[in-house]
């Protein structure tokens, strides 16, 4: 089978699994947020944290709950790492330094999972269980329950109320995170991916001396990882790694993992508003931007250009051959075009163009299907500012799902699109400017340019993915990557729940004979093309500097 083929086969795949579970999760989500009743164990929690899961809240509200809770797992996640040396389970290894322990606490509690260590080399089990994976299946609840706030916004009328922080976070952990990670993680083991408290061992002699790795509860941090959206490895080398991702099935069920709750919350949005089309509008949109850049990034990657990627078949540097440029080419527009970060590849070493495309698909928002929840309500926003410029052509005031979509609205959406490319070329700037930072980069030129780019990208877009080459271990990286990745996860969240009490406080318009029918094709491809003209106009400059430059060069 030729390797092209074996790509294609891998996608339709792919495709085929998740629209088989895209109807019966999407509902099963909807229930889960809209039922009245809390089961036994969520009682407990709630008793617990002397919290009241029937008391509904406003935006504000809503907000502080999720600072505060983001705030003390910060804080936790901290204080775990700088004990590290002294806690049980740890296989010895030393504290963490308290720079990188700031930016590990950010990266994990915002979701993104930037790591600037050695899985393997630096984290004992303690901290990769109670610290790191335990914020996998949180920080992913918080992604949801946002998502779902707003989501309320469109279906509530007359009422500032978007639902309880609290209920949603518990439930978003135990009644749909834990049960898909359980049953994903025995599949995980029953394919070959480690699941122990192994200390560390020796495997062998090598050139340089002798190898060592240590076990541990991979599977089970592995598959949050991805159904989460989160995206640390146990080990440094992530989903390249055999202990983590040992065949093509696994590879191939890894990306159904990270795509899993991002697509079937679009059947939720629908259910909840009343409107299963509206569902199926935003995921036309969402799929018709994953499949594309699927296309170009295996067109990239398979194109023979030179001597030596000729003989290899395609450009399979940086590539495990057990996956083929095909797999890696889908993991990587996967990983990028949501808040993943995981890699099965490196992304340094794909071509010019085929690195650009993971930086553009993080540039647009991560929201085709983006990450778990912030996915969603980032497509939500794209869909707000798509039917006010339509709104604008026609000379019409803008609607979307019976809500009118005003001044106050629009400043919203429009703050939330601004946040992140503002943290993304503010920050850029700043490390080429300065003349410390620079020395981080192993490469020169328009690649190390693209370095960089890529690492303030993938923070402030909450990703958590890498230019190989740049060894961001330093003061300067490990402050401003977790301010990066704080800010792009939080700021945007203000906004979105303001928005949804916006939407949640007025009174429904009546459809009429002018009225953008929005779930209609027609409104899908117009917000497409509001995604790609707003990233375009603000990151090409950026990119022709780096990706572009390298690619025609």
């Amino acid at each position: 089978m030729s390797p092209v083929l074996s790509g294609v086969l891998q996608l339709l795949a792919l495709v085929a699994a998740l629209a088989l579970a895209h109807i019966p999760l999407g509902t099963y989500l909807a229930r889960v947020y809209s039922s009245p009743r809390h089961l036994r164990v969520e009682k407990w929690i709630y008793k617990g944290i002397g919290a009241d899961p029937d008391t509904q809240m406003r935006w504000p509200a809503y907000l502080r709950g999720v600072l505060a809770f983001s705030l003390a797992g910060v804080l936790f996640l901290y204080l775990l790492q700088r004990l590290q040396g002294v806690l049980p389970g740890s296989l010895g290894f030393a504290s963490i330094d308290p720079d990188q322990a700031f930016d590990t606490a950010a990266s994990f509690v915002s979701n993104t999972n930037w790591q600037s260590y050695y899985g393997e080399q630096a984290m004992g089990h303690v901290v990769q269980t109670a610290g790191l994976a335990v914020q996998n299946f949180v920080s992913a609840a918080v992604g949801i329950a946002v998502a779902v706030a707003l989501v309320r916004g469109f279906a509530r009328s007359r009422t500032g109320e978007l639902g309880n922080f609290w209920s949603d976070l518990v439930r978003g952990v135990v009644r749909v995170l834990v049960p898909l990670a359980v049953v994903g993680a025995v599949i995980l083991v029953a394919c070959g991916v480690v699941q122990n408290f192994s200390g560390i061992h020796e495997v062998g002699q090598f050139v340089g001396g002798p190898q060592q790795w240590n076990g541990g509860a991979v599977a089970s941090q592995e598959v949050i990882k991805e159904l989460g959206t989160n995206g640390g490895g146990y080990f440094n080398a992530n989903s390249a790694h055999p202990f983590e991702n040992p065949t093509p099935f696994t590879n191939l069920f890894e990306i159904f993992l990270i795509l899993l709750v991002p697509v079937s919350l679009t059947r939720t949005f629908g259910v909840m508003t009343g409107s299963v089309r509206q569902g199926y509008a935003i995921l036309g949109a969402m799929a018709a931007i994953w499949v594309s850049f699927v296309a170009l990034m295996m067109w990239t990657e398979f194109a023979h250009h030179g001597p030596a990627l000729q003989a290899a078949g395609g450009a399979t540097e940086g590539k495990e051959l057990r996956f083929g440029i095909g797999g890696s080419s889908i993991f990587a527009v996967s990983t990028t075009l949501t808040s993943t970060g995981a890699v099965d590849s490196f992304h340094s070493s794909y071509t010019g163009l085929g690195g650009g495309i993971t930086l553009l698909g993080m540039m647009l928002g991560e929201i085709a299907p983006g990450g778990v929840g912030s996915g969603l309500y980032g497509m939500l926003v794209m869909a707000v500012v798509a039917v006010f410029v339509a709104g604008l052509m026609v000379g019409r005031t803008p609607e979307y799902l019976g809500r009118k979509i005003g001044t106050r609205e629009i400043k919203y959406a429009a703050c939330y699109i601004l946040i992140t490319p503002a943290l993304v070329l503010v920050l850029t700037a700043a490390a080429m400017a300065l003349p410390t930072p620079g020395d981080s980069m192993t490469n020169s030129g328009a690649h190390g340019f693209s370095e960089i780019l890529y690492a303030y990208t993938s923070a402030a877009n909450n990703n958590g993915s890498a230019f190989a080459g740049l060894n961001a271990d330093t003061q300067w990286f490990n402050t401003t990557l977790g301010l990066a990745m704080l800010l792009g996860r939080f700021l945007p969240m203000v906004f979105v729940l303001a928005l949804a009490g916006s939407l949640a406080g007025q009174q429904p318009v009546p459809a009429t004979a002018g009225t953008l029918r929005t779930e209609k094709p027609l409104f899908s491809g117009l917000l497409v093309g509001a995604v790609l003209i707003i990233t375009g106009l603000t990151y090409f400059p950026a990119l022709a500097l780096g990706p572009l430059a390298e690619g025609l060069a």
